[in-house]
């Protein structure tokens, strides 16, 4: 029997997937759909010099050994697919890690590959960390073609950054933002994270004074996530850390909406303000993707699927080409949903979207009538000309429905694949 708290899980499941049968991910070589056309590309970097205990990505300590096996490993992934993806028409390129700056020669002959053999023209994005971003390092990745920065600030106060395990003081955290606006970039995000442990609202107003005095384009702000609680949180031997309360997390979410609209910053995400004449970062709400590198995820509209994580065993793999662990086909219903969580997420649900993806005759009233009703009687969407605009208050909840997601879904999948590099099933 399921307990209480968790009743309305597969309940929401059922809601938005049209099942109540969990999902099954398994041992599967992907293949590619004679109609994908539009694309954005992941490149995971999964090094780093100091391991923050509440990070949740796949990440590893910096050997110089290692990056070169890992490097082998992504060009020959590079190459593996090419014959696959060369025509198509790429909306972005987006590095995350770990630390990909961590090895900056390196990460550049890859970059340059990858701008080879897809012709790229879209936005480059990447994730920095304060204490691997010198002006070389700014320069050297404007000239190879990056446009978009996330730098995770994290937070301005030595205290907090401390209480998180990061290397770096709020000095640096300043500085380095400070230096990227000043180069140039299309647009420079600063990441944030609140209702960290000792952090006081206090605290906070200040991260976000300091991170806008600064002229940052972007603001993102992320919760202390279920992560430090799951068993994956467990496994980094983060066992003394309560769950942020919810009063406090909303205290802090309203005080950047006032701070951010004050300072002419416009909600654009759940979790994000932007100016009004930037373009918005985002990691995550590309409709379609493929991923290189060790844990490195893609979905192709047919099928989602991910690599392995160890980078040895990802690299052992390149020669027979089966890098990817694990796949799931995904269900025409089932990439419906995919869709409506990410729109949910940037707050505007739109039919003219839903039909471009899924053609004319898709509805999204039709589809999704059973959640929207429920959705607009408890004030958490409200209709407008066009589809549906999330209100504050359902910002706010989903927010914590995110939260959960990440502990009862990511998690289960991420903590089987650090454990075992080639995983026999997983069930979500």
């Amino acid at each position: 029997m399921i307990p209480g708290k968790y009743f309305w899980k597969p309940i929401l499941q059922k809601m938005v997937t049209g099942q109540w049968k969990r999902f099954q991910m398994l041992p599967c070589k992907p293949s590619f759909p004679v109609n994908l056309k539009k694309t954005g590309l992941y490149l995971h970097v999964p090094f780093c010099k100091n391991l923050c205990p509440f990070c949740p990505y796949n990440r590893i300590e910096y050997e110089e050994e290692l990056f070169r096996i890992y490097e082998q490993a992504v060009h020959e992934e590079i190459e593996m697919y090419t014959p696959h993806l060369k025509d198509l028409d790429y909306v972005s390129l987006y590095i995350g890690g770990g630390t990909p700056t961590v090895n900056l020669a390196g990460l550049l002959r890859i970059l340059k590959h990858l701008k080879q053999n897809f012709s790229l023209t879209c936005d480059i994005c990447i994730e920095l960390h304060p204490a691997n971003m010198d002006s070389e390092c700014l320069d050297a990745l404007k000239c190879a073609g990056v446009t978009m920065l996330s730098i995770g600030v994290e937070s301005t106060s030595d205290h907090t950054l401390k209480a998180i395990g990061r290397n770096h003081d709020g000095k640096t955290a300043i500085d380095s933002l400070r230096r990227a606006v000043a180069t140039g970039f299309d647009s420079v995000n600063a990441d944030l994270m609140f209702a960290l442990p000792g952090q006081t609202i206090d605290d906070w107003e200040l991260d976000l004074k300091r991170v806008i005095a600064e002229g940052a384009d972007q603001i993102s702000t992320y919760p202390l996530f279920s992560f430090p609680y799951s068993d994956l949180g467990q496994s980094q031997k983060i066992q003394n850390v309560k769950r942020p309360d919810n009063r406090l997390v909303r205290s802090m979410l309203n005080l950047t909406d006032f701070l951010s609209d004050k300072s002419g910053y416009k909600r654009c995400a759940v979790w994000s303000w932007l100016k009004p004449s930037k373009k918005k970062f985002s990691s995550i709400t590309r409709h379609h993707y493929i991923g290189f590198g060790p844990s490195a995820a893609s979905m192709i509209g047919t099928d989602f699927y991910v690599n392995t994580f160890n980078i040895r065993s990802y690299a052992e793999s390149l020669p027979h080409k089966r890098p990817v662990a694990l796949s799931m086909p995904v269900n025409r219903r089932l990439e419906m949903a995919y869709w409506l969580y990410w729109r949910v997420y940037e707050l505007n649900i739109y039919q003219k979207d839903f039909q471009s993806l899924f053609g004319d005759d898709a509805s999204l009233d039709s589809v999704f009538s059973n959640i929207f009703i429920p959705f607009q009687l408890a004030g958490l969407i409200a209709k407008e000309n066009g589809g549906y605009q999330v209100t504050e208050s359902g910002a706010f909840w989903i927010h914590r429905l995110q939260n959960e997601y990440s502990l009862n879904y990511i998690n289960r999948l991420w903590g089987t694949c650090r454990r075992n590099d080639w995983p026999e099933r997983v069930e979500l």
